[in-house]
């Protein structure tokens, strides 16, 4: 989830940092133009995570929150950790979700009838983060990333020109062509959140399951999967190695030793044979065992933080020594490195030469070793410094120069070296390290043990052993000298960049041509392994692999609307870090017209180019002609053509709404538009409101809640809240009133009445009758969810506006719900994290809609005016199907 592209780039001048700067390169220094208000915001936000820093620094040890879990204290510009949890805490409340609940909802989705009809897939082109047509003041366009895709959090690569990309839910891809022309491998699987990809020395292809980055969009994932012919098999349930041991976790990282595995979870270090893939995976290490699912404290809030491993360091000599790399980005007292002592238990080690060791010190980690056994190198992010340094909380970079994980270990690199090395990211408040317990990747030049690469927001090179620095891959361009809004270039001057926050890495070669390739929020790139550098220090030969083959883009929103050119439907969405998307109905390639997270989207159904896109905390833009622009509003701001209009929720950020706020327009009047906050807000301008001083407040939800779903027909008003939103006091409501401001009332809902205690994802009102309403949960019922009322069943009507309740989630999953939608023969749409389901008007049960749909989480559902039903996914992109379908023949049948 970080949220960051409509974050101002940090981009003033400074005094360089003389460490390991070569002569030449380009630092971040004033524009000479405007600059994109994704690239203001950002300095804006830097400033503020540098003021609340020091105004609230705390001590040392109270900032590593010693106890744990739940949510983290600070501001962490706005990747706070309070942002970062949501995702979770909607999946999550109100307690800890038992291990192989995904699955089992999994394995009741493959008994079910389907409706006729297949899916399409509606994003299947290249996604241009600098298409020229929409350099309009909120986007991105020409910061330099060009095609982008989803986050990538795993890649391995061989020397045949086969290279495998796993998406952060995504699912594996494979390219036959050194990176482009992908197709899907892991499509079978009942989970597509990647946390881990490697090949081994016999060239099978693993895969971990369980995204690791404990950001917001983290999934949990099956367990660990291994093919055998990767070059030209898929990957099957069958394939998994073990039992059920990693069901319900997130792996950060395999290391291969011997023919041992070994598995840093978020239960503790694993390990299984390489060479017999049966029988179950053994426990090595859990800091906290009593906190496992089955211990005594299981049920514990904080049991989820407990056991966390980053990273697994063996011994190239010696095998049997290791070293493992403990703890919780926030901090806990567990956190910290351990090694196996004489009597075989596992017990702390603080001798490693100049690697801090401490509790406050280990946070998130990361190995790397070089081929010929003589490095090994570490990442390490510290808790302390994440809570008290409010420009970064990287504790440094080092080296091992013995080759041994326990060194000893000197310091190569901090961030004001790496600040210094041609970084854009100069300002206070946000610099190298600044997310560094999300955005790690190291990997050694298999050829040259002192060449480096090292990925936190950007991508940084030595090739020296870190006695010098550069900065292959900046965040953006923005602010650099050489950059330009000017629609006839891709950014100005510049070289083209990666996408910001880096995650995965991997050498490889074709035809004797070696690249590196790397993973970040923005898909895959690659570069020659030693390429060359522009006159400012930056690479200039990084290529872009999304090629629109491989759509790993995660959707919160999607919106359709009738193409003003007449030609048939504009398709726009909101995306995790990749802005807004938008695809005309001619478009070969989609454009962005907003930069930075794309939350919610409301689009004119009878003019597609009237759009209003959130930001995250209710910071919403609106265009009325798709955003296109030339630039030209730099010299002349009257020619703007979108404008901020945020109600007044948006400035109190966390505290003012949900890092995913909902909006929505009345079904009845779309020039009248809901959007929720601490407080349930309406504007009657639709598309031709200026100003976020035109919305007015018609309920204060009160102090501590926040809207997570509203929903209006006709003047009456549903708005679902929570507050608290994590499993720490988890409760949760239903306001209903009218959109006047008149009426207003809470729902009577005890905590162990009808409904669920758990959170409210979504509504839906009858256009015929406002009393008639239906309401989603997230989350799983109590035969997973260990918390008070958690209850059972996903999908609620009332008849009466509320009062009394009838559960209609019949044969469902068990499975958290997203988005339900009311078809106007009365029929309803849900979906869900697995899938999308359909209930027939007048039916019982319900259906999976289509086929062809990918097993990932479905955001929102939406119709279109092409009668069309549009799903955003969360980790494959946008997919629609003819409503025409849903009410015919039917496959499959139910147990």
């Amino acid at each position: 989830m970080p949220n960051r592209q409509r974050r101002q780039p940090l981009l003033c001048a400074v005094i360089l940092t003389a460490l390991g700067l070569t002569t030449g390169q380009a630092v971040a220094a004033p524009a000479h133009a405007p600059r994109p208000r994704p690239a203001r915001h950002l300095a804006d936000l830097a400033r503020q995570h540098a003021a609340k820093t020091e105004a609230g620094r705390p001590g040392p040890l109270s900032a590593v929150r010693a106890e744990g879990g739940g949510e983290d204290e600070g501001d962490e510009a706005e990747n706070s950790a309070e942002a970062t949890e949501q995702f979770t805490e909607a999946r999550t409340a109100p307690g800890v979700v038992a291990p192989g609940a995904y699955g089992a909802a999994w394995a009741r989705l493959q008994s079910m009838p389907h409706t006729a009809g297949s899916w399409d897939h509606v994003t299947d082109r290249a996604y241009d983060a600098d298409d020229p047509r929409y350099r309009d003041v909120s986007s991105n366009s020409s910061g330099g990333s060009g095609r982008v895709t989803g986050r990538i959090t795993g890649i391995a690569a061989d020397d045949d020109g086969y290279v495998y990309a796993g998406g952060a839910n995504g699912g594996v891809f494979r390219s036959r062509t050194a990176g482009g022309h992908w197709e899907a491998v892991s499509d079978r699987l009942p989970s597509l959140s990647t946390g881990a990809l490697d090949l081994d020395g016999s060239g099978r292809l693993w895969y971990a399951t369980g995204e690791s980055n404990t950001g917001a969009t983290s999934y949990v994932g099956t367990g660990v999967y291994v093919l055998a012919d990767p070059k030209h098999g898929e990957f099957r349930p069958g394939d998994r190695v073990g039992g059920p041991e990693l069901e319900s976790t997130t792996v950060h990282a395999l290391r291969f030793a011997d023919s041992k595995v070994w598995a840093a979870t978020s239960r503790g270090v694993w390990s299984h044979s390489t060479t017999d893939l049966r029988g179950p995976w053994t426990l090595e290490f859990a800091p906290n065992p009593s906190y496992l699912p089955g211990g005594a404290d299981a049920e514990d809030p904080s049991a989820p933080y407990k056991n966390i491993a980053n990273d697994i360091a063996v011994d190239p000599k010696d095998p049997s020594k290791v070293l493992l790399a403990i703890g919780w980005r926030s901090g806990d007292t567990y956190n910290g490195f351990y090694a196996r002592a004489a009597d075989g238990s596992w017990q702390r080690v603080g001798a490693l030469g100049d690697l801090p060791s401490g509790a406050g010190d280990v946070g998130n980690v990361t190995f790397a070793r070089s081929k010929d056994g003589s490095r090994y190198y570490a990442i390490e992010q510290s808790p302390t410094k994440q809570a008290t340094d409010p420009d970064s909380g990287l504790q440094g970079v080092y080296v091992s120069r013995s080759g041994s994980p326990f060194g000893p270990w000197t310091p190569i690199a901090d961030k004001d070296r790496l600040k210094g090395s041609g970084s854009a990211l100069q300002d206070d408040g946000y610099q190298p390290g600044i997310q560094s317990w999300y955005n790690q990747f190291l990997q050694v030049d298999p050829t040259d043990a002192d060449h480096v690469y090292l990925g936190l927001e950007e991508v940084f090179e030595t090739t020296d052993g870190g006695s010098t620095w550069t900065t292959p891959g900046p965040y953006w361009n923005f602010g650099f000298a050489c950059w330009s809004i000017d629609p006839a270039r891709q950014t100005g001057d510049c070289s083209p960049t990666t996408h910001s926050d880096q995650h995965a890495v991997a050498i490889g070669s074709n035809h004797g041509r070696t690249s590196v390739y790397v993973g970040n929020d923005g898909g895959i790139y690659s570069r020659p392994l030693k390429g060359a550098l522009d006159a400012g220090g930056h690479a200039k030969d990084w290529k872009s692999l999304n090629d629109g083959t491989i759509d790993t883009l995660q959707y919160y929103s999607v919106g359709v609307g009738t193409d003003p050119a007449g030609h048939g439907v504009v398709v726009s969405g909101g995306l995790q870090d990749n802005g807004e998307s938008v695809l005309r109905a001619r478009d070969r390639v989609m454009g962005s017209d907003f930069g930075g997270d794309g939350a919610d989207t409301l689009v004119d159904p009878r003019n597609g180019c009237n759009i209003a896109e959130e930001y995250v905390y209710l910071a919403i833009a609106v265009t009325q002609n798709c955003a296109v622009n030339d630039g030209s509003w730099t010299t002349d701001p009257t020619k703007a053509t979108s404008w901020s209009v945020a109600p007044p929720d948006s400035a109190l950020g966390g505290a003012g709404a949900r890092f995913i706020a909902p909006i929505t327009t009345d079904d009845k009047n779309g020039d009248s538009w809901i959007a929720g906050g601490r407080h349930v807000w309406v504007q009657n301008k639709g598309f031709a409101i200026r100003s976020g001083d035109e919305w007015s407040a018609a309920y204060d939800l009160g102090a501590g809640h926040v809207a997570t779903a509203v929903a209006s027909s006709g003047g009456t008003v549903y708005a679902g809240w929570c507050g608290p939103c994590n499993n720490q006091g988890f409760t949760r409501g239903i306001a209903t009133g009218k959109a006047d401001g008149t009426g207003w009332h809470q729902l009577a809902l005890p905590v162990d009445g009808a409904l669920p205690n758990r959170y409210v994802s979504s509504l839906a009102v009858d256009p015929a009758d406002a009393q008639h309403v239906y309401v989603a949960f997230s989350g799983f019922s109590r035969a997973w969810t260990e918390g008070p009322g958690a209850g059972v069943g996903h999908v609620f009507e009332s008849r009466d506006g509320g009062t009394t309740w009838t559960d209609l989630s019949a044969n469902l999953p068990d499975v958290p719900a997203n988005s339900l939608r009311l078809l106007p023969d009365g029929g309803l749409v849900l979906g869900t994290d697995l899938a999308a389901f359909h209930r027939a008007p007048g039916a019982k049960d319900w259906r999976v809609i289509g086929e062809d749909l990918p097993t990932t989480t479905v955001m929102q559902l939406r119709t279109g005016p092409d009668g069309q039903l549009y799903a955003a996914t969360h980790g494959r992109g946008i997919w629609s199907i003819d409503l025409r379908r849903l009410g015919r023949g039917h496959r499959g049948t139910e147990d």
